[in-house]
């Protein structure tokens, strides 16, 4: 990957280890499962139990072990450590049947180390919190836990983003934890310089002057918002393209099927058949971004993003950038634009079809367990009673409504521009189904291809784009049945 990609990866780790998505920021699927906007339906599963129950000791005074292996996503750094232990200890002086055992494990080898333990027919029964890219190299060896929750309330989370964490032919595979939702972050300085209204906050509001918030009304702003060093914006037949001193727009620190559900809608390079397939609507997504970099360059090229101009990586940070497609996450790297805020993600076209694309790390459980109740139990404690706790530990936007508020307060202390956080809420309500980050058939490989071909369109000026679509689309094909 090109240069201010990694710089990504380094820097979402950080957000979610130090103040915050497995892997760069970065999470979900379904058997036979209710509709991912509605919870799951007691009468759906098979050899229901109830919530959360404890299993019962073996034999009297003995406790069912169940090992949560940490370090796949965030966790195991080391001022993290003490404070995991100290609520691992209390869960096991509170509960009689259940021992929890944590292993830390550095995020550089947890990968490793988690392959050798199941392919030693040894995995820990719980792993995480991790997003949805950590875990890809693990499909299909988690527990669908819509047997074990039938009677779980749900009414603690937004009831549209639990599909996200349903895997199809899988099941329910977590409980919601941390979530990052992606949004606009916009610098109302430049906005306000420009004399231009700001982006909306709401989803279905239009933009100040009456027109809907599309797609094609975030370019148009742009564009206005693009200058040279001679003042002209992009709009002006003097433009020079090659003396750009402030951008528009950036779709910040994410691959291109990041690039393509921020604004295309929720789609994937693969069909239900295991075929590399590319739809019109996301063919027109990468020509938006190919023009909006080479044609009408109301956005940076790969020279550009990491110029120092832009932060050297780190554009809407620079100053020089009046909008950035990002999640939440990204409040940890804002470091010199002090007046910023968010605003609500543009919708496909006039037909109001919006997708927030969303990074959520949670926990999951191998289906290999010998102890999938007790699983069950230490998972619930997680997620529902110590959810706080480790949200604190980790800096993890809460999932769960009742925290949001308390999280909200501390986020005001360190941010006093009177930001709208709502925005972050409200756009759980749309996330992306298949999520951006979904597995692939021989994911490193196809993921090392999509990365190439990114590298490529955002760094040339004269390809035939729709060409190297098609080429990239044949080269899956390929990778997908090696």
């Amino acid at each position: 990957m090109k240069k201010f990609y990694v710089l990504f990866a380094v820097l979402a780790i950080a957000a979610l280890a130090l103040s915050a998505c497995g892997s760069s920021a970065d999470t979900p699927a379904e058997a036979e499962a209710p509709a991912a906007d509605e919870a799951p339906a007691a009468d759906e599963a098979e050899e229901p139990a109830d919530e959360a129950e404890e299993p019962a000791a073996e034999e009297a005074g003995d406790k069912v072990q169940v090992r949560w292996f940490v370090g796949l996503g965030t966790g195991s750094d080391p001022e993290q450590i003490d404070a995991e232990q100290a609520l691992v200890d209390e869960f096991n002086a509170t509960h009689d049947d259940i021992e929890l055992v944590v292993e830390f494990v550095e995020n550089g080898q947890a990968p490793d180390q988690l392959k050798t333990q199941v392919a030693a027919g040894d995995p820990p029964d719980i792993v995480g919190p991790v997003g949805q890219s950590g875990v890809n190299e693990f499909d299909g060896l988690f527990l669908d836990l819509e047997p074990y929750l039938v009677d779980y309330d749900w009414s603690d989370f937004d009831a549209d983003s639990i599909g996200a964490y349903r895997m199809e032919g899988q099941g329910l595979l977590g409980i919601p934890f941390a979530v990052y939702p992606s949004m606009i972050f916009y610098n109302r300085d430049l906005f306000d310089e420009a004399g231009l209204e700001y982006p909306p906050h709401a989803y279905g509001e239009a933009y100040a002057d009456g027109d809907a918030w599309t797609v094609e009304k975030l370019e148009e702003i742009s564009m206005l918002l693009t200058v040279d060093g001679n003042g002209n914006d992009a709009t002006s037949a003097d433009f020079d393209a090659e003396n750009v001193v402030q951008f528009g727009f950036h779709t910040q620190w994410t691959d291109p099927r990041g690039q393509l559900a921020a604004l295309f809608l929720a789609d994937n390079f693969i069909d239900a058949d295991g075929n590399a397939v590319i739809s019109d609507r996301w063919r027109e997504g990468l020509n938006w971004y190919y023009e909006g970099m080479h044609d009408k360059n109301f956005m940076p090229n790969s020279t550009y993003q990491s110029s120092d101009l832009l932060a050297a990586g780190n554009p809407f940070d620079s100053g020089n950038m009046a909008m950035v497609h990002c999640h939440l996450w990204y409040k940890c790297c804002l470091g010199s634009v002090a007046n910023w805020d968010m605003a609500a993600v543009p919708s496909y076209d006039e037909s109001g079809e919006v997708t927030v694309k969303l990074h959520a790390d949670t926990f999951r459980i191998f289906e290999a367990t010998k102890n999938p109740e007790a699983a069950v139990v230490v998972l619930d404690w997680l997620t529902g009673e110590a959810a706080g706790d480790f949200l604190d530990i980790y800096g993890g936007f809460p999932a769960r409504t009742s925290l949001q508020e308390g999280f909200i307060a501390n986020l005001d202390e360190e941010f006093t521009q009177d930001v709208d956080w709502q925005v972050a809420i409200d756009g759980l309500a749309y996330p992306d189904i298949p999520n951006h980050e979904s597995n692939l058939p021989n994911y490193a490989k196809a993921y090392d291809r999509i990365g190439a071909f990114q590298t490529l369109y955002e760094t040339e000026a004269d390809l035939d784009i729709n060409a190297e679509i098609d080429t990239l689309i044949s080269d899956l094909q390929a990778i997908f049945h090696e």
